[in-house]
C-alpha cells in the first residue's frame, strides 16, 4: 500500500509572519504556505495574493488593520491556482484582477484544479465551506497595466512564463519592491506541475533586472536587500534546472517515468530536501519535466484522480 500524500498529514498550523519590505508595503508569510502582499496607498489598499479560503484571508485582513484603517479596494493575483485565489471574497474589494491568461485557465481548469488542491492540502483548506465559488476577475490586461492607489503607482507585468503559463507580477516603483507570486520562491520547493522549465529561467533574470531592493516571493521568507533577492533568484534557477535536466535526460532516452523520478531525486535530494513542501511538489514536478522534454508545451491538467494515480505510481 502506497503512502499517504505528502501534504495530507501536515496539519500543524504555521507561525505567521508580517514583515515590512518598504514603505507602506507589506509581506504576510507563514513558514512555507503561500504568502501575500499588502500595499497601502494614499487612500486605499491592494493585496496581492487572496489565500485559499476567506477563513485564511481573514487572518490577512486582521494584521492589515494592524497597520491602516485604509479600505481594501483591489486585489492582484498573480496567477489562478486556488490556494491564492479562493478566499477572495474575504476581502470586498471592488476590483479583482488577473492577467487574462491566467483568466483563461481559469475556464480552462479552475474547478479540477480546486478539486485537485483540495485533496492534496486539507490544512489550507479548512472552512472550505465559505467559498463561494471559483474566483473570476473584475479586470484583466494582457502584458502590463498601471492602477493608482491615490499618489501611489502601481504596475502589474506579464514578464514570460514560469510557475504557469499566466503568471503576472506586481512591482511598486517608489519603493523598487516586486511581489512576484510563485515564480521566486525562499528555502521552499517550486511547484512546478504546470509550470514552464525552459522559460522560467529567463522569466527570472527579467526580474532580477529590476535590480529590486526587496521581493514578496510566492512562498518563504520577505527577501529585503538586494543580496537576499539575487540569492533567492539564484536558489530559483537552481531548483528548476536541477529538476528538469535530470528528466529531460531520462525522458529523451526512453527512460520511464518512475527512472526520471530516480534521477531528479538524485540531483536534487541533497539541495532542496529541506525545503518547505519539497516532498509535496516532488512527483508533480517530475512529471511536469518529463512532459516538457517531450515536447508536451501545455501542460496537462491535474485532477484529483490523476494526482493519485501518480503518488500511487511513484513510490515504488
Amino acid at each position: 500500500m502506497a503512502k499517504a500524500f505528502a501534504s495530507q498529514g501536515d496539519m500543524e498550523e504555521k507561525q505567521v509572519s508580517f514583515t515590512e519590505v518598504g514603505d507602506g508595503l507589506w509581506a504576510f508569510t507563514a513558514e512555507g504556505d503561500p504568502n501575500t502582499g499588502v500595499i497601502i496607498g494614499d487612500d486605499s489598499v491592494m493585496i496581492v495574493e487572496a489565500q485559499a479560503t476567506p477563513r485564511l484571508a481573514r487572518k490577512v485582513i486582521e494584521k492589515v488593520r494592524e497597520v491602516t484603517d485604509k479600505p481594501i479596494t483591489h486585489l492582484a493575483m498573480t496567477h489562478y491556482h486556488a490556494v491564492r485565489v479562493l478566499g477572495a471574497s474575504a476581502y470586498g474589494a471592488d476590483t479583482i484582477i488577473m492577467g487574462e491568461k491566467a483568466r483563461a485557465m481559469v475556464v480552462e481548469r479552475g474547478q479540477e484544479d480546486w478539486d485537485s488542491e483540495f485533496a492534496r492540502f486539507p490544512r489550507l483548506f479548512q472552512g472550505h465551506e465559505e467559498i463561494p465559488g471559483l474566483t473570476w476577475p473584475t479586470t484583466t490586461f494582457n502584458d502590463r497595466m498601471t492602477v493608482y492607489l491615490g499618489n501611489r503607482r502601481v504596475d502589474l507585468m506579464h514578464l514570460g512564463r514560469a510557475h504557469t503559463a499566466g503568471d503576472i507580477v506586481v512591482h511598486v516603483p517608489d519603493q523598487n519592491v516586486m511581489f512576484t507570486g510563485d515564480i521566486v520562491e525562499y528555502k521552499s520547493a517550486c511547484y512546478c506541475g504546470d509550470g514552464h522549465f525552459g522559460d522560467w529561467p529567463e522569466t527570472l533574470e527579467a526580474i532580477r533586472a529590476f535590480d529590486l531592493d526587496a521581493i514578496a516571493p510566492g512562498r518563504g521568507d520577505a527577501l529585503v536587500g538586494r543580496e537576499m533577492v539575487n540569492a533567492a533568484l539564484d536558489s530559483t534557477a537552481d531548483f528548476v534546472r536541477s529538476t528538469y535536466r535530470p528528466a529531460a535526460k531520462v525522458a529523451l532516452s526512453g527512460g520511464t517515468l518512475k527512472e526520471a523520478w530516480d534521477a531528479v531525486r538524485a540531483e536534487c535530494d541533497p539541495k532542496f530536501s529541506d525545503y518547505a513542501i519539497y516532498e509535496h511538489c516532488l512527483p508533480f514536478n517530475v512529471a511536469r519535466a518529463y512532459d516538457e522534454a517531450r515536447d508536451i508545451d501545455t501542460p496537462r491538467v491535474w485532477t484529483a484522480e490523476r494526482d493519485a494515480e501518480l503518488w500511487n505510481a511513484l513510490q515504488g
